[in-house]
C-alpha cells in the first residue's frame, strides 16, 4: 500500500540518536507517512532498539554488510512506497509541522520536479542559529549559493539533507553517489540542479534541527584535502569558476592547515588556474583558512554566526554527541 511521504533514515551504531530521529518523524502532524530506517551493516543494538518502537509505520531494513551512507540512503529510496521522500540524518530532528508545511508548498508548485527545503536550527556549542541566513538570489547557480560567502561564518547558503522533501521519482533518476568519501549532499544538489524541470521551493522558517555540537566545527581528520580536490575536479562542470575558487578556499585550505602538507600545493594551483577564477575575497579566505591556527579560526567563525538571525534560546531536545561535516 502506497503512502504520501516516505522518510528515509540511514544509520549505523547510533541507537539513541536514530531512535530520537524516528520519534520526530513519527510525530509529524501529517500521519500518512512511513519511516524507513536502513541499518548500514550488522548492528544488533540498533535493531534491538528499533524493535521496541511500537508503530506500524516504521520499517527497518538491516543490511548484511556495510555499504556506506549514500548507498544505504539509495536502498531506502528504492524500498519506499511514497510519492514523496523526505530525507533525515540519524542525528538530526524535525519539528512536528515540517512535512505538513513542505507538502503544502510542493502541492502548489507548477514544476515537474520541485524540491522543497526549509530553514533549520543549527545547534552549536555557541547556541542555536538559524540557517540559511539568506535565500538564493534569482537565477543564482547552485554552486555559488552553497559555496560563495560574504563572511567567514558558516550557514549563509545551505540546503541540508534533513531539510528537503523531493519526489521519489527524481531520487530514483538521480541517486546519491555511492562510495563518495565527502561532499555527498553537495554532489547530489549540484547534479540535480542542472536538470530540466527541477525547481527549489522554500518554507522560510526553521523546521529541522541540525545537530552540530561537540566538536562538529572541526575539520574531519579522516579525510584529506586531495579527496576534496579530486571530487571538485571530477565535477568541475557543475561549478562556476567563482564557486570553484570559493570551494578551494573554504574546503581545501582548512585541510591544508590541519595537516600542514604543502608538498602538492602546485597541484592545487594548477587546478585553480584551470577551473577557477580570480576573486579577492575567496583569495583572502583561502589565506586565512590555510594560515591562521584552527583554534582561532573556530572562534572567529562562531563569532560571525551570531547576528540578527541567531537564536539565543534552546530548542527543546536532547544534546547529541559529535557529528562530522560531510
Amino acid at each position: 500500500m502506497s503512502t504520501l511521504i516516505s522518510v528515509v533514515i540511514p544509520t549505523r551504531n547510533r541507537p539513541p540518536l536514530v531512535i530520537r530521529a524516528v520519534q520526530t518523524a513519527l510525530a509529524q502532524t501529517i500521519r500518512d507517512v512511513e519511516v524507513i530506517v536502513v541499518i548500514d551493516g550488522p548492528d544488533a543494538s540498533t535493531e534491538q532498539a528499533l524493535s521496541r518502537v511500537d508503530d506500524v509505520r516504521l520499517r527497518v531494513i538491516a543490511l548484511k554488510q556495510n555499504v556506506g551512507g549514500a548507498r544505504a540512503r539509495n536502498i531506502g529510496v528504492q524500498e519506499a512506497t511514497g510519492e514523496w521522500v523526505a530525507l533525515l540524518d540519524d542525528d538530526d530532528e524535525w519539528l512536528p509541522e515540517k512535512l505538513d508545511k513542505q507538502i503544502r508548498v510542493l502541492s502548489a508548485s507548477n514544476s515537474l520536479h520541485p524540491i522543497c527545503a526549509c530553514r533549520l536550527f543549527a545547534r552549536t556549542d555557541g547556541g542555536d542559529k538559524i540557517w540559511p541566513r539568506r535565500r538564493p538570489y534569482p537565477n543564482e547557480p547552485m554552486s555559488e549559493y552553497l559555496l560563495c560567502r560574504s563572511s567567514l561564518g558558516f550557514g549563509e547558503g545551505i540546503i541540508q539533507t534533513s531539510a528537503i522533501v523531493v519526489r521519489r521519482e527524481l531520487l530514483l533518476k538521480v541517486p546519491f553517489t555511492p562510495q563518495l568519501p565527502r561532499h555527498q549532499d553537495w554532489d547530489w544538489l549540484l547534479r540535480v540542479s542542472k536538470l530540466e524541470g527541477v525547481s527549489f521551493e522554500w518554507v522560510w522558517e526553521p523546521l529541522a534541527i541540525y545537530n552540530l555540537e561537540g566538536g562538529r566545527w572541526s575539520v574531519n581528520r579522516t579525510s584529506t584535502w586531495r579527496e576534496s580536490l579530486n571530487w571538485a575536479n571530477a565535477n568541475h562542470q557543475h561549478f562556476t569558476p567563482r564557486a570553484y575558487s570559493y570551494f578551494a578556499a573554504i574546503q581545501i585550505a582548512p585541510r591544508l592547515n590541519l595537516v600542514r602538507d604543502y608538498s602538492s600545493l602546485p597541484l592545487l594551483i594548477r587546478s585553480l588556474l584551470r577551473h577557477g577564477s580570480f576573486n579577492l575575497r575567496a583569495l583572502l579566505f583561502g589565506v586565512l583558512f590555510a594560515g591562521v591556527p584552527t583554534t582561532l579560526l573556530k572562534k572567529v567563525s562562531q563569532a560571525n554566526l551570531i547576528g540578527k538571525d541567531s537564536v539565543h534560546r534552546r530548542v527543546e531536545c536532547l544534546t547529541p554527541p559529535a557529528k562530522t561535516i560531510s
